[in-house]
């Protein structure tokens, strides 16, 4: 059995904060535990707004705080983000998130995270080993 909690893990090199400064994740459960995903809890910074398209990942993002709204750029709808909302980019959705209040997400990737990923020029993940 795998038993952490966030505060612990938030001391930890699980903690990452973004170079950019929109936002931070504490990487719960990452590749090397083998769940077969990753589960992060990610705060992003009131204010932010950034590009993203996880080529390589599909994401699951369920809001447990905050305010905000997720944006496709295929078809430029835009959807709010409030507690209890779950958005799924199941079809590696090219998108814009935008934090009106602080977010706090906890988000969860398949395939998992090996927690040393950094976003790319185009707003992705690449396919890292351990």
């Amino acid at each position: 059995m795998i038993v952490r909690t966030l505060q612990e893990a938030e001391k930890s090199d699980r903690r990452i904060v973004s170079p950019d400064g929109n936002w931070e994740s504490t990487r719960l459960l990452l590749k090397n535990d083998n769940m077969g995903y990753s589960f992060h809890i990610t705060t992003i910074y009131a204010g932010a707004d950034f590009h993203m398209h996880y080529k390589n990942h599909l994401e699951s993002v369920y809001c447990i705080s905050g305010e905000g709204e997720v944006e496709t750029i295929a078809d430029g709808k835009k959807y709010p983000i409030t507690p209890g909302t779950l958005y799924n980019l199941n079809l590696h959705d090219e998108h814009y998130l935008r934090a009106f209040k602080e977010l706090k997400l906890a988000c969860v990737f398949n395939p998992p995270v090996t927690g040393k990923e950094v976003h790319n020029a185009d707003g992705a993940y690449e396919l890292l080993e351990e």
